[in-house]
């Protein structure tokens, strides 16, 4: 008899948690719940259009019951008034459970947002537990300062938890994007109130009830699944909620700056979109690995992060052989069955993101782009929702498809003269993400640094990270940073402690 296929496998196993009934219900104060008035909405599976689970439709009356939660555990001390070593412990063992459950979580996200399950299981699952591990780690190694008074005093400087933290996160990373926020602001003190995406809600769901096998507390971690406009308007407008930790899109971005005018003045820390420029020159000696690169950076989750190097900027001399390289990568990231270990390239998140990428795709073309690879809709006698990798040459900065973000694997590449042709086009750009330059001119590479106007610049690579740097951007690519230590600051107030000493 033979042996399944790694693929069969996968399907089998998909099969039977769908069978088994995935638990779509909120989770507040320790236990799932209905949402207050009984409303759900369908998960669908953009690997095939198929219902997965019926999510509970969070709205105001459930942000009230999650915050009313939040603030209780927080008052009480019940994690907030533990040691930094002892929240350290339970963290710990966080992590461990969501290694223990890599690959039940790995497959929840591929169902809900379609990514490659190899993605999902080398990449999604391990860094969310790291991030939760490594914050564990740093948290009991954050020291306070003194200040340099004179002697008649003694000046202290202190961290402590902001208090209830509202985290809305996108759809792309759900995982990952969640444990950015998580880590931080649990480690700190705070309790959280989670708002993942209606479109990817389910491994949030799952992280809240492993966050309470390994310790942690109710209430101090609260999971409301719902709409942006309903539960997480109602978040965002919350009084009784300290700060908004926020990644998503710099149009809902703005709207959460809105929400904390009108409410409290709440924190708001938003990590948004970017259109990120990759500049490679032409004394870069190694063009098949740019290509390669700028190739698999773009189509890497299928285009849908805020920072994909979406528009390529190849110095005139050299760019008729380098599109020719990248274009020639494409076939290899042809779209597959995200339950396929080898597939690289999965399906969109839904049918609307593919319609949006399809528009832009259309755009490129009305707009006099040439597209020189892919450019169409693909395997859709699955019901699932692809798109081919699309390379664009022969664009022009001021066309919609290098001004907008896209979220699907389109890639724009635009053509300079020089150094000062390069900058002038990569900085003309609202947004101001991620950024990279290719050269073997020392020189150039600091000077090119210095100038492009981006949270992130890399030099002869491109996304490679860790969790020990910053994430964020400048512009409109919002003013959030994510990871590094510099991310508890988001999470923690400074408070000065003036104590007036005798003389004697």
């Amino acid at each position: 008899m033979n042996q399944p296929t790694a693929r069969e496998v996968w399907h089998a196993r998909a099969a039977d948690r769908i069978a088994a009934g995935i638990d779509g219900r909120l989770l507040i104060d320790g236990r799932r719940y209905h949402a207050v008035d009984g409303r759900c909405f369908d998960c669908i599976s953009p690997l095939d259009g198929k219902v997965i689970a019926r999510v509970a439709r969070g709205q105001a009356a459930d942000v009230e019951l999650a915050v009313t939660s939040a603030r209780a555990a927080f008052s009480d001390g019940r994690w907030s008034a533990r040691s930094p070593g002892a929240r350290k412990k339970v963290l710990m063992a966080f992590a461990e459970r969501m290694r223990a459950a890599r690959d039940e979580l790995a497959l929840l996200e591929t169902l809900d947002m379609g990514k490659p399950i190899a993605a999902s299981l080398s990449a999604d699952v391990p860094g969310a537990a790291r991030c939760i591990q490594w914050y564990a780690e740093a948290v009991d190694k954050v020291y306070g300062e003194i200040a340099p008074t004179g002697g008649d005093a003694l000046a202290l400087i202190s961290r402590e938890p902001v208090g209830v933290v509202g985290a809305i996160v996108p759809w792309n990373y759900p995982m990952l994007m969640a444990s950015w926020k998580l880590g931080p602001a649990l480690a700190a003190g705070n309790s959280v109130v989670l708002k993942p995406s209606e479109k990817s809600p389910l491994t949030a769901l799952r992280l809240a009830e492993l966050a309470l096998e390994a310790g942690l507390p109710e209430g101090v971690f609260n999971v409301v699944p719902g709409f942006g406009d309903e539960a997480g308007e109602a978040l965002a407008l919350h009084m009784d909620v300290d700060a908004i930790a926020f990644t998503g899109s710099t149009r809902v971005g703005r709207r959460m700056l809105d929400y904390s005018s009108r409410s409290n003045l709440k924190r708001v820390y938003n990590e948004l979109g970017g259109k990120s420029a990759n500049l490679v020159f032409a004394d870069f000696d190694d063009l098949d690995r740019a290509a390669a690169t700028a190739a698999g950076s773009m189509f890497y989750n299928q285009g849908e992060s805020c920072n994909a190097p979406s528009r390529l900027l190849v110095q005139e001399s050299i760019a008729d052989d380098f599109v020719e390289r990248v274009a020639a990568q494409a076939p290899g990231y042809a779209p597959g069955d995200p339950l396929d270990p080898t597939t690289r390239l999965g399906a969109l998140v839904d049918a609307r993101q593919t319609e949006t990428v399809m528009g832009y795709i259309r755009s490129g073309l009305e707009q006099g782009a040439r597209c020189v690879a892919g450019g169409e809709q693909v395997l859709q006698h699955t019901g699932g929702q692809f798109v081919a990798p699309t390379v664009f040459d022969g664009v022009d900065n001021t066309m919609r498809i290098a001004r907008e973000e896209i979220f699907g694997p389109v890639l724009s590449v635009i053509r300079f003269r020089d150094e000062a042709h390069a900058l002038a086009i990569a900085n003309d750009s609202s947004f101001g993400l991620h950024a990279a330059v290719w050269t073997r001119n020392l020189d150039r590479a600091v000077r090119v640094s210095r100038a492009l106007h981006a949270g992130t610049v890399h030099v002869n690579q491109y996304d490679e990270d860790d969790i020990t740097v910053p994430f964020g951007g400048v512009k409109q690519s919002g003013n959030g940073r994510d990871k590094s230590l510099h991310a508890l600051e988001k999470y923690s107030e400074l408070k000065t402690t003036w104590i007036r000493i005798d003389a004697r």
